[in-house]
């Protein structure tokens, strides 16, 4: 290896240069110093895909890769041509090829351990499990490591995972891997924590608990020391999953014992402390409880444990812990649901929850871990609550406001902690106007005085209860100028934007926020579920591509979280990837996102820069095929991404969760079929039938697919009977007349919609009516439609017309009536000329008045915000200049429309 290695150091030298040209972003002087270095050394293979990847990144990918397979055909086997090779594949989203370059390099190499390795990771980046197994297992008799079988192993348990038959996985796939890993265990060759991991895993997949329980208390499990508690948390699942609830109680009871903190114990401790009595289970009478130690039967003994857990915190001079305190409540909540009256011997819920905060009323937990007890409090006791926890606030004396203010940041924690458990109670939406405006005041006077305290430590203003919602943006905006860094304000501007219709601040702030990888699926609808129907279709483009850009990354990046946990034997992580990797193309985001973008780059280019066809074609739309995976979706927006205090009669409910989806997913279904529909209409623009025959239907539109069918039948009736192909039948051109006048009638009707202002300005008070703005751009996406269609309508009269005149030549008849469709067509373009002529006047009416608005007129005492109404009016103004320029392009397209 030392003399190869020396033999290959002058290449080295000279691809040096490139590999810098390439790691800077210089790719055109890659693409030279690739040039130059083939012309002395034209075998040298590396240079050849080098300048194949330079080729790659300056656009040109044919030719890079009709280079790089020059070179792939040659079989190569000098690690920096497979390496390049491999970069260059992965770039161009082909990594099925690097498999067949490893593939020949192996056979060239048998005994290489480093090819057979790429060949077993190349085989993981394409998911092919049964290669991978062959692989590893080739890679272990070479070299006989225990990793090297165990990614065999793994990868039987991988296809067991993806296998179609659930009675394959159990009968062949499993059953094979615990076979492997057994041969391991009796030769006494197991290793690491990783092979025992997989070895559970196998076991557990197989449903052979107590054999599971063996390996995790037996020898073996002394291996599982990576994880905290790690064999202690696999028993405890096993014995759940076998309903031992005995050893569940002894074992929760024994670890509490050890760290009373640990919540998911008490938890267990309550859950089998019930089973057990609900069963009547008894001790027996001689011998041990369990293999776990001593176990509790009884209520009396739990309240007890609890007790004394609490007082052993209450002796001590530390920080007490939260755990006993919280499980003190969490057992008065079980006990109440079972009607018990042993509940009453923990205490007054009122009295340990004040004690509660007491103790931790000064961390930011405090809400979250008294809110979910709150129903234990009767109503009538809720004002006495408060009372009593306002009582361990200390704040300082009122001013002439009448407010106290905190002396420091645990007070001013407390405090906060007051008002979210007031409004969890109810308390502060039972107030009266005056209440609550009063309550703004206070709650806006305590972010002032705690902003001494550092800019994000101040009480949120989105307690704050406004009346109007231009009150509500200065508030935020306010809030925001003194928090730059606070995402609760920015999400709630961004949703007020929204609300007001204007889409422009919507970008630059959630662009603020700074949303990191899964965050774009589980936020990003907070962007893009109004970026295209309010107007800002450049702003919605680049929206989509934000999302965009991450799902389509999700592939490639997730088959390289797969290779790193194969290599360092986080086997146990590899299901989680490949879930977490279908969650995502799952997504209802996905699919919305990847929609909206195609009928958006349709709307906004076609028959502009490129015919319908070809931005079709460019876009890989198919319409018989629909790739949502309609019964499969979905639904990862994290609908409690803005906080929320209130109380439970107003929070969201799983109907609700239930509600929006079914809306989003009935909105998908309608531009999902929009696009393919669209789709449909491109590929039969340029290739219409001249006349119905057996392969055609009535229409005269050939039927590919019973899809194609479905989707024309849903087709608005309007444009479904324009796609009728006209014969010498009179009855039926007048159907065709009558639908033309019917188009035009309803995009006139859709247009007057449309009137009246969107940006109004009374008596010094603004009215925004952002519905306008959306009915605007529903109206011009239709127009878009009807003159694909009229296009069409073109393209099938045209022949016709032709065929009509060359009829007259012959007979030299120029009397002849012209056939009542061609009339109708070309009335039916100049209607509508007409109504996109009025569409344009109305969107410049529409501007000159948002221009001559004058914002120095609005009372400020109302509450507005010059800056924030400034953006709502150039928002809108942003608006309907796109939508202007866009009708103007449609304009300009309608008069090209001759037959």
């Amino acid at each position: 290896m030392a003399a190869r290695g020396h033999v290959q150091d002058p290449n080295d030298r000279r691809l040096r240069p490139i590999y810098d040209y390439l790691d800077n972003g210089n790719n055109k002087m890659a693409i030279q110093q690739a040039d130059k270095l083939l012309k002395k050394h034209k075998d040298l293979h590396c240079a050849k895909v080098l300048k194949a990847i330079g080729l790659q990144r300056t656009g040109k990918q044919d030719e890079a890769f009709s280079l790089a397979q020059e070179v792939a055909t040659l079989e190569p086997t000098d690690d920096n041509s497979l390496q390049a090779l491999t970069i260059l594949y992965r770039e161009m989203h082909h990594p099925e090829l690097v498999t067949k370059l490893y593939e020949a390099a192996v056979k060239k190499v048998p005994l290489s351990e480093e090819y057979h390795s790429h060949l077993f990771m190349a085989y993981a980046r394409v998911g092919e499990y049964k290669k991978m197994q062959q692989a590893g297992m080739a890679l272990y008799k070479i070299v006989p490591k225990n990793p090297y079988y165990f990614w065999s192993v793994m990868s039987l348990v991988m296809q067991a995972i993806s296998a179609q038959d659930e009675k394959l996985a159990q009968t062949m796939f499993l059953p094979l891997a615990e076979r492997m890993v057994e041969k391991m265990v009796k030769e006494e060759k197991i290793e690491a924590e990783a092979e025992v991991q997989l070895y559970f895993m196998i076991l557990e997949r197989l449903g052979k608990c107590v054999e599971a329980l063996d390996v995790v208390r037996g020898p073996l499990g002394e291996k599982l020391t990576s994880e905290l508690r790690s064999r202690e948390n696999k028993c405890m699942m096993m014995y759940q999953r076998l309903q031992l609830w005995p050893e569940c109680n002894a074992l929760s009871y024994k670890l509490l014992l050890k760290n009373p903190d640990d919540w998911q114990f008490y938890l267990s401790y309550f859950d089998s402390l019930f089973h057990l009595m609900d069963k009547s289970w008894s001790q027996p009478e001689e011998g041990e409880h369990c293999v776990e130690g001593p176990v509790q039967t009884t209520v009396t003994e739990a309240v007890k444990f609890v007790v004394d857990r609490m007082e052993e915190q209450d002796k001590k001079e530390s920080r007490p812990l939260r755990g006993p305190y919280l499980a003190c409540l969490e057992l008065i909540h079980r006990l109440r649901q079972r009607g018990c009256p042993d509940e009453k011997e923990l205490g007054d819920p009122l009295e340990l929850m004040v004690q509660f905060f007491g103790k931790f009323g000064d961390k930011p937990c405090c809400i979250t871990d008294l809110k979910i007890y709150l129903h234990l409090l009767p109503p009538e006791q809720r004002s006495q609550f408060k009372k009593r926890l306002g009582e361990l606030v200390p704040l300082g004396e009122a001013g002439e406001d009448g407010f106290g203010f905190p002396g420091d940041t645990k007070a001013l924690q407390r405090h906060l902690c007051v008002c979210q458990l007031s409004r969890a109670l109810g308390l502060q939406h039972a107030l009266d106007t005056e209440g609550k405006l009063r309550l703004i005041t206070e709650l806006k006077a305590h972010y002032h005085h705690g902003l001494q305290f550092g800019k994000n430590s101040s009480t949120p203003i989105s307690l704050t209860l406004t009346i109007t919602m231009w009150a509500c943006l200065g508030v935020l905006e306010e809030g925001l100028s003194f928090s730059p860094s606070n995402a609760q304000f920015k999400l709630l501007l961004l949703l007020l934007f929204c609300r007001l219709g204007a889409f422009q601040p919507v970008v630059d702030l959630y662009s603020s926020l700074d949303a990191k990888h899964v965050q774009h699926d589980t936020i990003g609808y907070l962007l893009t579920r109004y970026a295209g129907s309010l107007g800002q279709f450049a702003a919605a483009s680049q929206s989509c591509n934000f999302s965009l850009r991450f799902f389509h990354s999700n592939q490639k990046d997730t088959s390289e979280y797969i290779i790193q946990a194969y290599k360092y034997g986080a086997f146990e992580k590899i299901p989680e990837f490949i879930a977490f990797r279908t969650r995502l193309n799952q997504s209802l985001h996905f699919a919305q996102v990847r929609t909206e973008r195609m009928l958006l780059d349709l709307y906004t280019e076609a028959d502009v820069t490129l015919s319908l066809e070809e931005s079709v074609k460019a876009m890989g739309v198919c319409p018989e095929e629909d790739d949502i995976p309609w019964d499969n979706m979905r639904d990862n927006r994290d609908l409690t991404v803005l906080v929320s205090w209130d109380p439970k009669d107003r929070e969201l409910t799983e109907e609700h969760r239930r509600l929006s989806l079914e809306e989003e997913s009935v909105w998908l279904k309608v531009r999902s079929l929009t696009l393919r529909l669209l789709a449909s209409l491109a590929l039969l623009g340029h290739a219409p039938s001249p006349r119905n025959s057996d392969k055609t239907n009535e229409n005269g539109i050939s039927a590919k697919s019973s899809t194609l069918q479905t989707l024309l039948s849903q087709l608005d009736q309007t444009c479904g009977i324009l796609f009728l192909s006209p014969d010498d039948s009179t009855e039926l051109q007048t159907q065709i007349c009558n639908a033309f006048k019917s188009s035009v009638a309803q995009l006139q009707e859709m247009l007057s919609r449309c009137k009246g202002e969107v940006l109004e300005m009374k008596d010094g008070r603004l009215t925004t009516r952002p519905s306008l703005l959306e009915t605007l751009v529903f109206f011009v996406e239709t127009v878009c439609v009807v003159l694909w269609v009229a296009s069409y309508s073109a393209s099938v009269l045209r022949p016709l017309k032709s065929s009509l005149q060359k009829k007259k030549k012959k007979k030299k008849d120029s009397s002849s009536a012209m056939p009542v469709v061609l009339c109708g067509f070309q009335e039916w373009t100049g209607s509508l000329q007409g109504v996109v002529t009025q569409a344009l006047d109305h969107v410049k009416g529409q501007e000159a008045s948002l221009t001559a608005l004058k914002l120095a007129a609005l009372t400020l005492e109302e509450g507005y915000s010059q800056t924030q109404v400034g953006s709502v009016q150039s928002s809108y103004l942003g608006s309907l200049q796109e939508l202007g320029d866009l009708l103007r392009k449609r304009a300009d397209s309608l008069k090209s429309l001759k037959i």
